[in-house]
């Protein structure tokens, strides 16, 4: 483990032990990677509506100060965590923006670029939040793998790491899980394409 994953590590045991200095000493580690994730999706976003960058972090913080201990017993865990809130604050954002305008004018933009048939804001990214829960509830390894991959912006390099696997094992996993997702979110669509 390298020394920043074993000082969030030892940061989160002291939070759980309920050393509250230590949610204030994990913050600015985790925070440049975060920001970064969130930046990456502002960028893609051409929407106004869209939640800034500086906005979905300090959205995600407000949510993990709210916990009444640590949210993970290492690193793997804390961003595990992460990952399913960025997904969460995302979700929200796109019920909120399609409550108002219900899809309207909006302009289509990718999640990510491995994912283009997901638009960030649209109906599409609601469609994906249920195939991942019913994928989580198929294989809760795939659905955490999709979101550290694609909520939370970790490298092949670095969700295998989190996750105790191979860079294989993660790109041959997230090619079927693409090919499962698309299936479940286009069902009409002809078998026979091929989702790279």
């Amino acid at each position: 483990m390298e020394p920043a994953g074993r000082e969030i590590t030892l940061l989160l045991a002291k939070w759980r032990d309920g050393e509250k200095s230590a949610f204030d000493e994990l913050m600015p580690l985790v925070y440049p990677h975060l920001r970064e994730v969130a930046a990456a999706y502002v960028r893609r976003e051409r929407n106004p509506d869209t939640l800034q960058a500086t906005a979905l972090v300090h959205e995600f913080y407000l949510r993990l100060l709210h916990q009444k201990k640590a949210v993970g017993e290492d690193r793997r865990h804390f961003f595990t965590f992460s990952a399913k809130v960025m997904r969460m604050i995302l979700i929200d954002h796109a019920r909120e923006n399609l409550a108002q305008k219900r899809g309207g004018g909006s302009q289509q933009v990718p999640l990510n670029d491995d994912l283009p048939w997901i638009n960030i804001g649209g109906p599409e990214l609601l469609d994906l939040n249920r195939a991942l829960d019913e994928l989580n509830t198929l294989d809760a390894g795939k659905a955490q793998m999709v979101e550290l991959r694609y909520f939370l912006g970790c490298t092949a390099e670095e969700t295998a790491s989190v996750m105790g696997v191979s860079k294989a094992t993660v790109d041959r996993e997230l090619k079927f899980i693409k090919s499962w997702l698309y299936s479940r979110i286009h069902p009409g669509v002809a078998k026979n394409i091929l989702i790279s």
